[in-house]
């Protein structure tokens, strides 16, 4: 038998773990009596979700940590299948993932349980034959970037713009001035912050760069303070083997290991690598600099495999313009950081620019209220009756 309040949903990686909780939330607002069963991370296990299976186990980048995994992929796939065919949900919800969500999805379809697809892949940038597959196998495609919408049109598709979740996330602990004085930071001294990523390869690539473009900006402006935002899965060892510990000797550069926004949101510019990081900084209103950095055979893979795209930075993309200077794989240079960050630290025309172009990006974003958008689509689907 299939039940309508028993609803399966599905993440792989760290963002769609956030996403999804709010989701669970959002639909349990209006609806306090459904169940939540799937994949996931500790944010859906707070949000009440019983967990199947750990995503963890398979949030794996590259075909050769693929084939190393594959076994847990395929028992995570018969995990979920065998408790889709012995409950029977009344609806499965996918987040991103593709490679691994479609497949179930097909399953999901034979057994006739309706299907949402909440955060589409990023399907306009590659792999675009896949938008047929993913409007044969859902019911409802729930997109959080504007132009996405636009883009399944292209196809004859129809699909729900219910705006960015991060809308709702992307906000400081504290203000600037506790911020600061927390710190010890004086409220003139201009901060600057040094964004390399998580990862370990984009810091070994993009944080020696970091900070010969700080020692450059600092020749010209003695009174800077750098920060340096410090995840729990990054090693001090890592920081110190790429400069760090070096730097300091010289340069003023605070590692901030706790509230990441509200260390965003103090600095007057920051330099960043690719990523959601970039729209995040939009959102907080804190001019950038993107940059991209990777093996030049990966460069080279990528450009074969992604092309028409204009940008790489999701803040231009909405913006449909050059908002926030890129800068591209040899582009990515110390001089070339510190010239286009200089204008960004005062009170500048090109900051006032940029910061007229964040509002821009802001109106297209959907406003605050995503999670709730979404959970409207995925309970109309439950034929659940939705609160005024």
């Amino acid at each position: 038998m299939q039940s309508t309040r028993e609803v399966m949903i599905v993440a792989g990686e760290a963002s769609g773990d956030m996403h999804g909780a709010n989701l669970v939330r959002a639909m349990r607002e209006q609806e306090p009596e459904l169940h939540f069963s799937g994949m996931g991370g500790p944010a859906l296990v707070e949000a009440g979700v019983e967990l199947l299976w750990d995503a963890a186990s398979i949030a794996v980048v590259g075909a050769f940590e693929v084939i190393a995994h594959l076994g847990d992929i395929l028992t995570a796939r018969k995990t979920l299948l065998t408790r889709m065919r012995e409950h029977r949900p009344g609806l499965l919800i996918l987040i991103d993932y593709p490679d691994f969500n479609l497949l179930l999805a097909r399953q999901a379809k034979k057994l006739g349980i309706p299907v949402l697809y909440y955060i589409s892949p990023q399907i306009w940038a590659w792999r675009k034959r896949r938008v047929h597959a993913i409007a044969r196998l859902t019911d409802r495609v729930a997109v959080i970037l504007p132009f996405e919408q636009d883009f399944y049109k292209q196809y004859g598709y129809e699909v729900d713009f219910v705006g960015h979740p991060l809308m709702d996330t992307v906000k400081p602990q504290k203000s600037v001035d506790t911020f600061r004085q927390e710190l010890g930071i004086a409220s003139e001294k201009p901060l600057v912050g040094l964004l390399p990523g998580s990862r370990r390869k984009e810091i070994s690539s993009l944080l020696p760069i970091f900070l010969q473009a700080a020692k450059l900006l600092a020749s010209k402006h003695p009174d800077l303070t750098f920060l340096l935002p410090k995840a729990p899965t990054v090693s001090q060892e890592l920081l110190d083997e790429q400069g760090l510990s070096q730097a300091q000797q010289e340069l003023d550069i605070r590692l901030i290991s706790e509230d990441r926004y509200s260390m965003m949101a103090a600095c007057e510019a920051t330099v960043a690598a690719s990523g959601t990081v970039l729209l995040e900084l939009a959102i907080l209103g804190i001019p950038t600099v993107a940059t991209y950095r990777v093996s030049p055979m990966t460069y080279r893979l990528g450009r074969l495999l992604i092309r028409g795209i204009k940008f790489f930075s999701l803040v231009n993309l909405i913006g449909k313009r050059a908002i926030i200077p890129e800068l591209l794989q040899d582009e990515v240079t110390p001089e070339r950081i510190a010239k286009e960050l200089e204008p960004l630290i005062t009170d500048s025309a090109e900051r006032k620019a940029m910061l007229a172009g964040f509002s821009e990006v802001h109106e297209r974003l959907g406003g605050p209220g995503a999670s709730k958008r979404a959970a409207n689509v995925a309970l109309t689907l439950l034929d659940v009756p939705l609160n005024p």
